[in-house]
């Protein structure tokens, strides 16, 4: 039995780094502010895009079994790499995997992920997705970018109806045919013939779509672009400017990477400890004074609290 899959951040320098160690070459993520045509050409070549989006429970599908946009292509699984989601928290790896395993002739997937391609190849959806959630390599990799958590078991913890549920999916042009990659979907969703070319001017009127099915207030969705590395551009090119900002891009994702993997406890307990440390060298009498001050301002800002209407709970309301 496999392991559990930890929930990940849908950021562009968590799925780039995640694809590096998963052995795929010159391929980054780009993390796209506005649905912009022209802005996503500029990234070309535009291999798809990773769309985060709040899961409506509560969506009945049509009456006809169709989908709310497009066709469900039963037979496309054949021709292209589609896996049934079988597995919790997986759907971000799931849905980048949907774009790179189809696009393996443009792109220079690795051993370890063209291995994988050809062993499920063959394999009907439900299987494809059986056999992802119990790859070690991909489970392991995925979890290494999971934010480190001492208080929470990710694996241990299940949704409950009053949890937000978020779900990725994939869009991206395969055999001529703009594709929506949805393990949730019982088949791929064809959009409409599509090249390669074209796709940065189909799928924003998709995207569009989609978004419209939600209530205008609602606005937590995240949108990525898989594209070549920026910097084999800049190198081809001598565009020593951009070169110079992608490098330093990636120095900030090593970075932010390495704090979401730490777990920042012991070192506050031990500053803790250093802290109160120092003031028992002072003197007993500086510690204690030191303790009842700190119970005495967390009075009275308890007490301005009480005055103003406000609680702890509606603090935390107003900054999630």
């Amino acid at each position: 039995m496999s392991g559990g899959w930890n929930t990940i951040e849908s950021d562009a320098g968590v799925f780039t780094f995640l694809l590096d160690n998963l052995g795929v070459k010159d391929v980054q993520f780009e993390e796209l502010i506005a649905l912009d045509a022209d802005y996503l050409r500029q990234l070309n070549p535009v291999y798809g895009v990773i769309f985060l989006f709040k899961y409506p429970t509560g969506e009945k599908a049509n009456s006809d079994g169709t989908p709310k946009d497009g066709q469900y292509d039963y037979a496309a699984a054949e021709n292209l790499w589609f896996a049934a989601q079988t597995i919790q928290n997986a759907c971000g790896t799931q849905a980048l995997l949907s774009v790179l395993l189809n696009k393996d002739a443009e792109i220079e997937l690795g051993t370890p992920l063209r291995d994988f391609r050809e062993f499920t190849g063959s394999l009907p959806a439900e299987f494809r997705g059986e056999a992802l959630s119990n790859s070690e390599l991909i489970r392991d990799v995925h979890n290494s970018f999971a934010k480190s958590s001492p208080f929470v078991d990710e694996t241990q913890r299940t949704a409950t109806e009053d949890d937000d549920v978020y779900h990725f999916i994939a869009y991206t042009p395969i055999n001529g045919v703009l594709y929506e990659l949805d393990g949730l979907q019982p088949s791929p969703i064809a959009h409409g013939a599509c090249t390669f070319e074209e796709f940065p001017e189909k799928v924003i009127p998709v995207l569009r779509r989609r978004i419209e099915r939600y209530p205008a207030n609602e606005i937590r969705f995240n949108l990525l672009a898989m594209v070549r590395d920026l910097r084999v551009r800049a190198r081809e090119i001598g565009d020593q400017e951009t070169l110079f900002r992608e490098e330093q891009k990636r120095n900030e994702w090593q970075f932010e990477n390495a704090l979401r993997r730490h777990n920042f406890v012991g070192f506050a307990g031990e500053v803790l400890k250093g802290v109160i440390g120092q003031k028992l060298k002072e003197s007993p009498e500086a510690y204690t004074k030191w303790i009842e001050d700190a119970k005495g301002k967390t009075k009275q800002r308890s007490e301005e609290q009480k005055k103003t209407g406000a609680t702890a709970d509606d603090d935390e309301e107003m900054l999630g």
